[in-house]
This record gives structure tokens, sequence and C-alpha cells, in this order.
């Protein structure tokens, strides 16, 4: 669904729109430049960790970079990294944790200041811990954009102002955090599972 809106594949039958115009009707190099993704496995190509962060922004200012981690919270590990910014960055980024990655990816996508943010999964592969920054970091790259965010950890998705709750790839519920759980249906199920309470077995299936 998410490289329909990409526009990676386009569908067979349907349409996806974008303000109200389907998006084979934008020119492609315009419309990716609104986008900004952020997949389950950021990845990092071999360079510094500023070219990481300024990849979709050549042109932006060792300042402009600094404040793009800063907002997402970082700044602090990078400036403790042995070259700080400069620090080299090994192939798919290998270097760092999946944490760390992911906070750069997140620095890449506030630099860029796309129209539309496209989060893949972003916290499945964290720790706890880590996943609570990450989360952090996504509420602000969120701020002022549309942002859809694919998550199976339903701490994640209730961030979210609508929830698209999807079996099989059908549409089976879609409110607010609050809305579904007072429904008691397929998400309120998975939310109460998630909570460690006993429910009855709910089939496997994509929650967005």
């Amino acid at each position: 669904m998410l490289k329909l809106v990409a526009r990676f594949y386009d569908p067979t039958a349907g349409s996806v729109k974008v303000d109200g115009v389907s998006v084979d009707e934008y020119d492609p190099v315009a419309f990716h430049s609104q986008l900004g993704i952020v997949p389950q496995e950021a990845f990092l190509f071999s360079g510094s960790v500023r070219d990481n962060i300024a990849y979709g922004r050549r042109d932006a200012t060792d300042a402009e970079v600094e404040a793009a981690a800063r907002a997402v919270g970082a700044h602090d590990f990078v400036t403790h990294l042995p070259y700080g910014y400069l620090t080299p960055v090994s192939e798919r980024g290998r270097s760092l944790s999946s944490g760390q990655r992911q906070l750069i990816a997140l620095a890449r996508a506030r630099l860029v200041d796309p129209a539309i943010l496209l989060l893949d999964e972003a916290t499945s592969n964290l720790d706890l811990a880590t996943e609570a920054r990450v989360n952090a970091a996504m509420g602000v790259a969120a701020e002022g954009r549309t942002t859809i965010l694919i998550a199976h950890r339903l701490q994640t998705a209730r961030m979210a102002e609508r929830i698209v709750v999807m079996d099989r790839g059908v549409v089976v519920e879609e409110g607010s955090h609050d809305e579904l759980v007072a429904r008691e249906g397929f998400y309120a199920a998975l939310w109460s599972a998630s909570q460690g309470a006993s429910t009855p077995a709910t089939p496997t299936h994509e929650r967005r």
C-alpha cells in the first residue's frame, strides 16, 4: 500500500489520490520530491553521517543538517561518534545500531521537509527503550505534514489520529485509537492482547 502511495507501483484497479488528484497525473519527479520515506530497514550509504542526513538536500548547510538531527534527537549520539558528523558510515550503516540508523533516516526526512511522510514499520526491529526514542523522533518528523504510518506494534499505531485496520488486504475498521477500543472489534482485541490481557485468538492481519 505504501508503495502505491509513493507510486513505486501503479494500481491495477481503482486509484490512489493525493489532494483529490490521482497520483499518475502528477509529474513523477515533482511528486517524489514532496515525499519523505523512512523504511523498516533504513538504508544508509557509504560516506559520512552528514552526507547521509543531507542525502535528499545536498545543498544543506552544516547548521541545517545539525538542526534536523537535533529536532529528532540524533544530535547527542552523533556528537559522541569518533568524528561527529564527519564520522564515516560503513555500507548499509552496519557500523551503527538499528536505532541510530533510524534516527539518521528521520533526520534526513526532517531536512527534506516533505509534504507527505511515509513511515514503514520504522520501529519494528528496535528494543523498547530505543523504540520510545524513535517514536518521539517520528512525532517530531510528522509535525506539519501528512504522515502515513505502517505499524504492527499498537503502541506505535496509537500515535495516529486515524487508524485503518486491514485484514488480508481488506479494510475492516477505521477510527481513532479510543474509538476503535470502544468498538470492541478487531483492533480492541489486538490492543487488549498487546496489553497482556487474555483474549480469544484473532487472525493474523496488518495494522496501520
